[in-house]
């Protein structure tokens, strides 16, 4: 088995990546799939967030409007990291059951942990290997501005939020340039997943 991080930043394509992989063979396991779960009604962090952030963040059904406390905790650093420190540890301890489960079905898995703020959280440390989706920042604004419809100055302020792609790159072990088209990335998708299932096959 080979413990694989995958993370990137906002508009690096992180997602297509980690579709390429699942469709290579790869296990993926979704950090932000996981939080969705635990802020959810029957989740873990549900009634701590509510608790912190108020019944002005529910929906009608008295779900977490996401988008709502997304617009709180990106206005604000403190909250957003009372946020993190709500959602992370259930999020990371969820992961490491369902590694562990995949690892019982199959002891040559490579399993990516599809996450963030892998490096922000130092969980990239505990990695076998670490990938970094990567476009420079141009890239992430213009691609930010046509899928969210946001500004300019909007967009700008969404990345510059985050730990900026070129200093993830320094704690890496490998970057997978996401600016070429998605034929190419894909090829580059195949040939690590490659590479990752011989290291796979030694650690067992």
């Amino acid at each position: 088995m080979i413990w694989v991080g995958l993370t990137g930043g906002v508009a690096s394509g992180k997602s297509t990546l980690s579709q390429f992989f699942r469709e290579a063979g790869a296990y993926i396991i979704d950090a932000d799939e996981i939080a969705h779960e635990v802020i959810r009604k029957t989740g873990l962090a549900y009634q701590p967030i509510v608790e912190i952030f108020g019944e002005k963040i529910l929906d009608v059904s008295g779900e977490v409007d996401r988008k709502r406390l997304g617009e709180i905790v990106f206005a604000d650093a403190g909250k957003r990291a009372r946020l993190n420190l709500l959602v992370h540890p259930h999020v990371f301890d969820i992961a490491e059951a369902r590694k562990r489960e995949m690892l019982s079905r199959n002891k040559e898995a490579v399993i990516i942990f599809d996450a963030a703020l892998l490096i922000e959280t130092g969980v990239y440390r505990e990695m076998d290997w670490v990938l970094l989706a990567y476009v420079d920042k141009e890239t992430q604004v213009a691609r930010l501005i046509k899928r969210d419809g946001l500004s300019k100055e909007e967009a700008e302020r969404r990345i510059d939020i985050q730990m900026p792609l070129d200093e993830k790159a320094h704690l890496v072990d490998e970057i997978i340039d996401n600016r070429a088209s998605p034929a190419v990335v894909e090829i580059k998708v195949k040939e690590i997943y490659q590479r990752l299932q011989e290291k796979a096959r030694v650690a067992r």
